[in-house]
Order: structure tokens, then C-alpha cells, then sequence
């Protein structure tokens, strides 16, 4: 499982380089880009000390939408109550989750917002999980350095010995998954944008590899 980390239009060139440093402190070195401001600067990659290699194999992308276009799930961190998404899955809690989608995903995407503003409820709704960090008080939030920091050094713990290595990974099975069950749903009447659209998405998103099966099983006798 290959895990990237997303900074969506990081205004700053400090939290850039300072966020390499904490990916390649916790043993990841993909990081992606959404229109950054200079982050092959000086001011990057000081922050960046002895992680300049992660700031200048970045990708950079035009949109959320392109950087995440290629992976099988995606998870933004958010401080903030969003319509339509009421499953919140604590930073804590990620690696159970990802753990039991072994077989089933492949790449995943771990996004972050702007500095001042974090990602619109239309890119939040983008992503398949929504997490946050859990805090003793709400204020002052964490900065972007420091979430990606915190939530690199919890990705890290995650075990991806895969107990059931006989059965072959088969990430396409989650994809079209995904995309099959918009298309029913807008079938009987529900748009994209619905809440009810974003919550079903949202629970399908959390099928352990097992059920995954299942739902194509019931989906082909629809």
C-alpha cells in the first residue's frame, strides 16, 4: 500500500519544507502538490533540512481532483463539521481501518487543506474518509506542518503484513465499486451532490475486502 501525502494550495514555504521533513522522519517520501507557492525555494528548504530530496521529487498538480485521480481511496483531515459526512474517523483510528482493505486498496491518498481556510465542503466531498485529530482543546488548531507530522507518525504504525497472502490483491474490484453505486443511485433520483449520495458513498468506502465481493454479487441483481 502506497501512501501520498496532498497539500492542497500550501500558501506557505516553511509548512512545505517543514512537511517533507516530518514524511521523511516517518518513512514516506511521496508528497504531491496542489498549487503550491515557490516550495524549491530557500525558505522550504531550510525547514526541509536533510529532506530536500522529497521537496524536489514532488508532483505538482492544477486541482485536487488531478492528484487524486489515480489512487484508490482518499482521506482529507478536517477540524471542521461539513454537511452531508457523519462518519469522522480519528487520526487514531486510521491504520485499524486501512488494515482490513489490504487486498482491496492499493494507493491512498492522505490530503490536507489550505492554512487559512482548509479544503471546500466540495473537496472534502471529493474524498472517500474525512478524519480528524482528536485535541484536548479545540483551540488553537493545529498548524499544516504539525497535522501532517502527527498524522505521518500514525500511518507509520500501520501493518501491512497481509495474513491472507493467498488471495491476490484486487484493488479494481474497490474501484469499480465506487463508481458503480453513484451510477445506481442516480438512477433512482438521488444527484451526486446529495447528502444521502455522499453518506451511501461514504459507508461503501468502509467495506472490509470480504464484502466488497458481495456488493457486486447484489449490485448485478439490480
Amino acid at each position: 500500500m502506497t501512501i501520498h501525502f496532498i497539500l492542497v494550495e500550501p500558501a506557505r514555504p516553511e509548512n512545505i519544507g517543514a512537511s517533507a521533513r516530518a514524511l521523511r522522519t516517518m518513512g514516506f517520501d511521496s508528497l504531491r502538490l496542489v498549487n503550491p507557492v515557490d516550495h524549491l525555494g530557500d525558505r522550504a528548504r531550510q525547514l526541509a533540512f536533510g529532506s530536500e530530496e522529497i521537496l524536489e521529487n514532488a508532483e505538482i498538480y492544477n486541482s485536487l481532483d488531478e492528484a487524486i485521480k489515480d489512487v484508490d481511496l482518499s482521506i482529507t483531515s478536517t477540524a471542521k463539521p461539513r454537511v452531508g459526512r457523519k462518519q469522522v474517523i480519528s487520526s487514531r483510528d486510521l491504520c485499524q481501518r486501512l488494515a482490513v482493505k489490504k487486498i482491496s486498496i492499493q494507493t491512498v491518498a492522505m490530503v490536507f487543506g489550505r492554512e487559512n481556510q482548509g479544503l471546500s465542503t466540495k473537496e472534502v466531498h471529493r474524498c472517500d474518509w474525512v478524519s480528524t485529530v482528536p485535541l484536548a482543546a479545540p483551540y488553537p488548531s493545529l498548524n499544516l506542518a504539525q497535522s501532517v507530522m502527527l498524522y505521518a507518525y500514525e500511518l507509520s504504525n500501520l501493518d501491512l503484513t497481509n495474513e491472507h497472502a493467498h488471495r491476490e490483491s484486487n484493488p479494481e474490484a474497490f474501484r469499480l465499486l465506487m463508481q458503480r453505486a453513484p451510477i445506481i443511485l442516480s438512477k433512482l433520483g438521488l444527484e451526486p451532490d446529495a447528502a444521502m449520495t455522499v453518506r451511501i458513498s461514504e459507508r461503501l468506502s468502509l467495506l472490509e475486502d470480504i464484502d466488497i465481493g458481495l456488493f457486486h454479487l447484489f449490485l448485478n441483481r439490480l
